[in-house]
């Protein structure tokens, strides 16, 4: 990907007591698009040269930014490129999932330092809790002091009203309605008292596709994460949209018709849950689909049908979507092996070409670059945003 294929930001302000704002600005350029010169940056933003030098050195000296080689042009004297400080500041995510947690710890560039997984049947407060109270614990006495002073947040993303999915988890209901009462900033105060950021998990997952992976080269798309249970996110006008109440881009129950054509629900048809009933069926061990590393080669009878599902479902879904609002493209990323995600995303781009598009402009249909992870990543790159980056949506409310 060129630097010309990322869609650009707003531009900063020059007036006095905004100087935050543009802070995060030029970290949020820089992070969109990797290491710039500060006439660059200048050009980019809007913002004088002066302002943007006196903000260079400032960050620079908080340590979130350094100075790269100078690079020699045609005439005058070299540029010298800023870039961002991995180290300049980290924080926690913490991913509740049906099968496993996962506590890992973020740098400021987005790559996982460190990683720690708890797996069990189904959730549960007192294991999921424990396990970040144990994992927190051996995580910051890992990390050198300097490292644990620049942590700054802990991001937990778990499903929207957990307690309902009590069924689908096989999980005894009356123990599972344990997580109504559940305050997740309180359990965490309990074990640090860094700042805490909640999110639906799927949202977590778009939001980490939108910071470190596709979301650079779009502006309005619509995003499916596959997991043990599907959902998603939205991204209108370069922000993740949360909705009223945080749950957009819950797209379980959105209807679509199963390979009969009768309606079903395509958290059925296209979640990694409707694989491990078709193992199931045949006496097979599901938490196979599960192990690390990832291979289903060995399981091609079974992930090949439900692949052609999950496309089939997927390219009704994504007409559906486009319908409502006209997205750019439709990103698909999941919870499995990265040959099986490519395979998914050429056979949806097949499925939606069969579809009926008579009043809707296709989108794009390209393939997730954060991968299994993403809801872990997302996570704790909310602290991070909340510390440094640019929240456009708040910006635009003049919250920013």
């Amino acid at each position: 990907m060129t630097v010309d294929h990322v869609r650009s930001l707003s531009s900063g302000i020059n007036q006095t007591g905004v100087r935050a704002y543009n802070e995060r600005l030029l970290l949020s350029v820089l992070q969109r698009n990797g290491a710039l010169p500060g006439g660059e940056l200048a050009r980019r933003t809007g913002l004088s040269p002066q302002t943007t030098s006196v903000i260079l050195r400032k960050l620079e000296q908080d340590g979130l930014l350094h100075k790269g080689a100078p690079v020699k042009g045609k005439v005058g004297k070299p540029s010298v490129p800023f870039d961002i400080e991995a180290d300049g500041l980290f924080s926690m995510g913490l991913k509740i999932g049906r099968r496993s947690a996962d506590l890992l710890v973020l740098d400021l560039k987005g790559e996982v330092r460190m990683q720690l997984r708890e797996t069990y049947d189904y959730p549960m407060p007192d294991t999921v809790f424990g396990f970040l109270e144990r994992g927190y614990e051996d995580l910051m006495s890992a990390l050198s002091i300097d490292m644990r002073s620049r942590m700054c947040g802990l991001g937990i993303a778990a499903p929207f009203e957990l307690w309902n999915w009590h069924e689908l988890v096989g999980a005894p209901p009356a123990e599972f309605a344990a997580w109504r009462d559940i305050d997740f900033s309180a359990e965490a105060a309990r074990i640090t008292d860094l700042p805490v950021h909640q999110v639906n998990d799927a949202t977590a997952a778009c939001r980490a596709e939108h910071v470190f992976g596709m979301g650079r080269e779009y502006r309005d798309y619509v995003y499916f994460f596959i997991g043990a249970f599907i959902g998603g996110g939205i991204v209108l006008d370069h922000a993740v949209f949360e909705g009223n109440q945080k749950n957009a881009g819950a797209f379980g129950p959105l209807p679509v018709p199963d390979v009969q054509g009768k309606p079903a629900q395509l958290i059925d048809l296209a979640s990694i849950r409707a694989l491990e009933v078709r193992l199931e069926a045949d006496g097979l061990d599901p938490r196979q689909l599960w192990q690390t590393p990832q291979d289903w080669s060995h399981l091609e009878a079974y992930v090949q049908p439900w692949l052609e599902q999950t496309a089939d479902a997927l390219a009704i879904a994504s007409v559906a979507s486009c319908a409502v609002i006209d997205f750019e493209a439709v990103v698909i990323d999941g919870a499995m092996p990265a040959t099986c995600r490519a395979r998914l995303v050429e056979m949806t781009r097949t499925r939606l070409s069969d579809q009926d598009l008579r009043g809707v402009i296709a989108p794009e249909i390209i393939e997730g670059r954060v991968g299994n992870n993403a809801r872990g990543i997302g996570a704790a790159a909310g602290p991070i945003i909340s510390q440094v980056l640019l929240n456009r949506s708040a910006a635009l409310l003049g919250h920013g």
